[in-house]
């Protein structure tokens, strides 16, 4: 027969038990983390699968449906990832990433070519969309054009009916106030009010430890749209970027961690984070962020990736 101390004591001992996990839910950093990349086998590498993530993002040419290749490719990343249960962001993006060579779309030729592929790709599940990808990016052909940007985000709720859109995505260069200003500046009263979600690609505050890029924009967001939420669209440790970054998993897993403090730093406002990207090129490219390297070999990030997991959520 337990005591009357015990028998006091029980309920006590079983609320304490019971608080622990919510204890540490509550600790989460509620921003959600995902792996952004454009290559389905990403979803059966046992390293992927191990981090248990629900999201990741793909870009693809706002032209897609022209070229039944470039299409399908879309396709079979979406359905390898529904196999998996991840959601898929889908963004928009040029036609090709040859500076002066990317054609900017008119807005009924947006219309017609993104309409087709939301036909495309909603009815497998796709509900998440990117207006377009690195707006102020110079590759980008809405670069010097942030009304036609306004106009793409207009259209865009015209014809993805029930979706969540992501309005204004750009760069964390110093033309990125200036480019969100004018963006919201070219739309009517009405959209401006739902163009509430907004993308940073944060790789300058990262890899140079900083915080004003990802700060600016917010702040010039927020002074036009004060309920505006943002997601780190396209974000991580650089291995590789030449001239600036000479090849190096240790300073990228470094970068990588520091893009975790920014996030814990941005968490009111931001709320998802999308690393890129899964497979590193062996730095004989321009660019290169893998988390595994070219032979699917994890890399130091990896492991600072799977770490932070264990406080943010998913």
């Amino acid at each position: 027969m337990r005591s009357r101390f015990a028998r006091r004591i029980a309920p006590l001992t079983l609320v304490s038990l019971l608080a622990v996990p919510a204890m540490a839910q509550a600790a989460r950093t509620p921003v959600a983390v995902a792996i952004a990349d454009e290559n389905p086998s990403m979803f059966s590498d046992p390293a992927y699968q191990a981090l248990q993530l629900k999201r990741t993002r793909y870009f693809v040419p706002w032209d897609a449906v022209k070229t039944p290749s470039v299409l399908n490719s879309a396709k079979a990343f979406v359905n390898a990832a529904r196999a998996q249960h991840v959601s898929v962001l889908m963004h928009i993006s040029t036609d090709t990433f040859t500076v002066g060579k990317s054609k900017l779309p008119t807005v009924n030729q947006y219309r017609h070519y993104v309409g087709a592929l939301i036909a495309q790709l909603k009815p497998l599940g796709v509900k998440e969309w990117g207006v377009w990808n690195e707006a102020n990016n110079g590759t980008e052909p809405t670069h010097n054009n942030p009304r036609r940007a306004a106009q793409f985000f207009t259209t865009m709720r015209s014809i993805c009916h029930g979706c969540t859109i992501v309005a204004l995505d750009v760069v964390d260069t110093g033309d990125s106030p200036g480019y969100a200003r004018a963006f919201y500046r070219a739309l009517s009263p009405a959209n401006r009010a739902r163009a509430n979600l907004v993308g940073i690609h944060n790789y300058g505050d990262v890899n140079r430890r900083r915080t004003s890029g990802t700060q600016a924009v917010i702040d010039t967001v927020r002074a036009q749209s004060h309920r505006a939420k943002f997601w780190l669209t396209e974000t991580g440790g650089l291995v590789a970027l030449a001239p600036n970054f000479p090849c190096s998993t240790s300073r990228a897993a470094a970068r990588t961690s520091y893009m975790f403090t920014l996030a814990r730093r941005f968490q009111r406002t931001v709320k998802r984070l999308y690393i890129y990207s899964w497979t590193g090129t062996g730095c004989t490219g321009q660019f290169d962020a893998g988390l595994v390297d070219a032979h699917g070999k994890p890399r130091p990030a990896y492991a600072v990736v799977k770490r932070n997991l264990t406080t943010f959520t998913r």
